[in-house]
């Protein structure tokens, strides 16, 4: 299988899986993710997802340009724009995710960070949009998402020249929340999950949504919105028991509901 998923308590880990290739999507990669998501977000119990690559070198390199899909480019970018089943793009995902950057983040793979929530590097990770340079656009998210994470000059020249930025430069600009040496990221990585599952999840998922649909509206009609994910939470039995557990000093138990 070329993408891995393993459920363990309520983390998801997603491990693409193809180092031979540098972790770069194929045709089956991308079917296999989107049916991953599909399965993310029709399970309320898993409550943080993990996604990384195989191996020390890449996290993904993008789309693998040795599989031919037989689209022409409009088509391409058409079947993006129907079906937004890559995670860049799909707003449907409340579950909070995590990227393990082990190492090459490029083209679709940068795209993919720029879907996570919290992105964890290694020193060693490099980022990159090069499509340009093989007559390609960043079509899965990279050219409406980069220029919102980080400033617009700096988007558009890594996008125009597919200039690769280090951990440490992406930290500066605000796309990356931490940066540990390699040996360093799966403990890093495992930290952030834990806090995550420390915090009422129902929560989170409001959290997520409001952030996710909100950047461009005005900051009046953000406050107003409600979303689903809003009101279930503020009526939910966990958040009784976050107030209650504070008043007892004790860590709250989380349900969910």
């Amino acid at each position: 299988m070329s993408v891995m998923l393993d459920i363990e308590g309520h983390v998801a880990r997603v491990t693409i899986d193809r180092p031979d290739r540098m972790n770069a999507i194929d045709t089956a990669a991308h079917k296999r993710l989107g049916e991953i998501w599909d399965e993310v977000e029709a399970t309320p119990e898993i409550r943080c997802v993990v996604l990384t690559g195989t191996g020390e070198r890449a996290f993904s390199v993008g789309a693998d340009l040795k599989d031919d899909t037989g689209k022409s480019g409009v088509e391409y970018w058409q079947s993006i724009s129907e079906d937004f089943a890559g995670i860049a793009l799909r707003r449907t995902l409340k579950t909070p995710v995590i990227a393990r950057v082990n190492g090459l983040a490029l083209g679709g793979g940068l795209e993919m960070v720029l879907g996570c929530d919290i992105v964890i590097a290694a020193e060693t990770a490099r980022f990159a949009l090069p499509e340009a340079k093989v007559g390609r656009m960043p079509l899965d998210g990279g050219m409406v998402l980069l220029q919102r994470l980080i400033p617009r000059n700096i988007a558009v020249g890594m996008m125009m020249t597919g200039r690769m930025v280090s951990a440490d430069e992406m930290l500066r600009y605000g796309l990356v929340n931490a940066v540990v040496p390699l040996a360093d990221l799966d403990a890093e990585v495992d930290a952030w999950v834990a806090n995550i599952l420390a915090a009422a999840p129902l929560s989170l998922r409001a959290i997520k949504s409001l952030a996710r649909e909100t950047p461009e509206l005005r900051v009046h009609d953000a406050f107003m919105r409600q979303t689903p994910e809003l009101i279930n939470a503020l009526n939910s039995q966990d958040a009784d028991e976050g107030v209650t557990a504070f008043r007892e000093k004790r860590a709250p138990v989380w349900k969910g509901r």
